[in-house]
């Protein structure tokens, strides 16, 4: 009985915290924004939109549930190699685009329609420039994902295209890999555990918990040259799959 008092003080309270500083926040970084971009380049102002998205992003996964939440980072990667970034990363979890807001990048993200239908968080995916990869042909798609890479603006995507409803890794599709290979542009895994009821696919429902992210050493295009996107995909694929199983105290390291 306790324990589902808890449950519930826990939830109130955080879903208060997110709709009130979502209706209000976004609107004030959007205008304070808007204001800098009389002053500084589109591309500078661009930039800052996309880190005040991030900072968001952060309020919204590490404040707001805590110390019922706790989220771990780590960047694996020993290697220094220079972005921007193409990174692939396996999906449990509605707070996974949240969660996202660890990687100390600029970078856009590639999701399904239904985001950009949403109030106030569809306005920002739309102008911050985020891609829905089933919403145009892929032409068009590789088109804005290159211009945003060369632009030094990294590309997050979550390959299996929807939440796993068990916690397994799906299948990945290949539209990112298609523009690795097409760019040259590293492959970076990103593997998050512990989010699988923060909340549970089909409910809203948050459940206390620790949520593990890792990023990975780069994938550079001198390891995948000449491969195939079903190659690429399924390399990443396992890659993510390894490190999921050590994460969760099931493999070797």
């Amino acid at each position: 009985m306790k324990e589902a008092l808890i449950l519930i003080c826990f939830n109130t309270i955080f879903y208060i915290l997110f709709i009130t500083f979502s209706f209000f926040g976004i609107p004030l970084f959007s205008l304070i924004v808007a204001f800098q971009a009389i002053f500084i380049s589109h591309r500078n102002a661009m930039k800052k939109f996309r880190r005040a998205i991030s900072w968001y992003g952060l309020v919204i996964i590490k404040a707001l549930p805590y110390p019922f939440v706790k989220v771990i980072y780590k960047d694996l990667d020993k290697t220094k190699t220079p972005g921007p970034f193409i990174f692939a990363c396996n999906h449990r979890s509605a707070s996974d685009p949240f969660l996202l807001a660890c990687l100390p990048y600029e970078f856009v993200q590639v999701v399904n329609i239904w985001p950009f239908k949403l109030p106030v968080l569809g306005f920002m995916a739309k102008f911050a420039g985020y891609l829905s990869v089933r919403e145009m042909p892929f032409e068009s798609f590789s088109k804005k994902a290159t211009d945003l890479l060369n632009n030094g603006v990294s590309i997050a995507a979550f390959p299996e295209g929807t939440r796993s409803a068990d916690g397994s890794l799906g299948q990945f599709h290949g539209s990112i890999f298609r523009v690795a290979l097409q760019t040259g542009y590293p492959v970076v895994p990103l593997c998050i555990t512990g989010n699988e009821k923060i909340p549970a696919r089909g409910t809203l429902l948050l459940r206390p918990g620790t949520i593990k992210i890792h990023k990975l050493s780069p994938i550079t295009y001198d390891e995948f040259r000449g491969f195939t996107p079903y190659k690429l995909k399924n390399m990443v694929r396992q890659l993510i799959a390894d490190e999921i199983e050590v994460m969760e105290g099931k493999g070797n390291g």
